[in-house]
This record gives structure tokens, sequence and C-alpha cells, in this order.
């Protein structure tokens, strides 16, 4: 998620300050990408410093509010029009992970896999339920927000598990089982030590 842009785009909608932007960042993602105060005003300062926002002043209670200017606009306008490409997403750690488990010695794919579905699962069950609660009896735009990013959270979930099963049939057809780890390496047959040991 980038924290820029989704401050360019509340900004859209009118001046703010900034734990209104922090407030209304999370509403709008359940949560989901909680922000400190700082990054919201290291980001603001970033964007005033890009000309793409202005302070205008502040409010009765001294807080600094911001407008975004015609540049932040055409920036918003950019980001709405562009798809994501999947190269600008963060590196997937669990693909990562299991990638590290088949190659290193001594670790347990199948162990790892199981160990992350579940964890998926109980996730997954989570979710399910938030999604279930009954919706409010007028839906602001912030629950319509919050629901695209819950169902986008269940889709992931289920998308992880799918592969995970994936990934444990082709490790169960492709990969050799892992030989228990062990803390010293034996002896070549030919030591002398171990002959001297043999012989007392």
């Amino acid at each position: 998620m980038s924290i820029r842009h989704g401050l360019l785009a509340l900004l859209s909608q009118g001046p703010r300050y900034g734990y209104q932007l922090r407030t209304e960042f999370e509403t709008s993602t359940g949560a989901t990408w909680p922000l400190n105060i700082g990054q919201v005003y290291s980001t603001l300062s970033r964007l005033e410093r890009d000309e793409m926002v202005t302070r205008v002043g502040a409010d009765e209670e001294g807080r600094f509010v911001y407008r975004i200017t015609p540049a932040g606009k055409d920036e918003v306008r950019r980001w709405f029009a562009t798809p994501v490409a999947r190269a600008d997403r963060p590196r997937d750690e669990l693909a990562i992970k299991l990638a590290m488990a088949v190659t290193a010695p001594g670790v347990d794919v199948r162990q790892v896999v199981q160990a992350q579905r579940t964890a998926t699962l109980r996730s997954l069950q989570d979710l399910t339920r938030l999604k279930a609660e009954p919706p409010a009896d007028r839906p602001t735009q912030g629950d319509h927000a919050w629901r695209l990013v819950l169902e986008s959270m269940v889709f992931q979930a289920e998308a992880e598990i799918r592969w995970l099963d994936h990934c444990e049939s082709y490790v169960a057809r492709a990969v050799p089982p892992a030989p228990p780890a062990s803390s010293a390496p034996d002896a070549p047959a030919g030591d002398p030590s171990v002959q001297r040991k043999a012989r007392r």
C-alpha cells in the first residue's frame, strides 16, 4: 500500500490535518495497514517538498492543515489510472521461505507447509467471521472500503491455502525427505582416533 498515494487520495476530498488523515486512512483499510503519526507527518513533509500538497495554516486547535495542489491531483489521477504491477509489490516472504527450505539441509519442508497452512486456515476463519457480521443499517463510504479490503484478504488467504496444497503435493513427488540433522559429522572410517578408541 502506498501511504503517499493514500494520503493524496484523502486530501483530494478536501483539506485535512495529520491525525485526521491517519484516522481516515485506517478507517478506509479497516486498520489493516496501521499508521503511526510520524509516518503521516514525514510523508506530508515529502509531499510538501514535492509540491503535491501545501500547508494552509492551522485549525482552532493549532493543528496544521494540508491541501492538495494541482500537481497532487494529477498524481492521484495517474495512480488510479495505472495498474499495479506484480514487480512493484513487496517480495513474498512465504515463497522465499519455502524456496530456502527446499535447499536447506535438515529442514522438513512438509512441516513448514503444514505449519503455514494451519496458521492461514486460522486467519481465514477469523476473516470469514468478520465477513459474516451483519452490515450497518446505513453503510458509510468507510464501510464499503473496509468490505473491499476484507474480501481481498479472504481471497488472498484462500489462494495461499490452494498454493500450499500444491507445494505439499509437489514436494512429496519431487523432493526427497530431508535427512535428520546431526550434531557432528561421522568420522571417516580410516580416522586414527576412531581406530585407537576401538582398540581400547
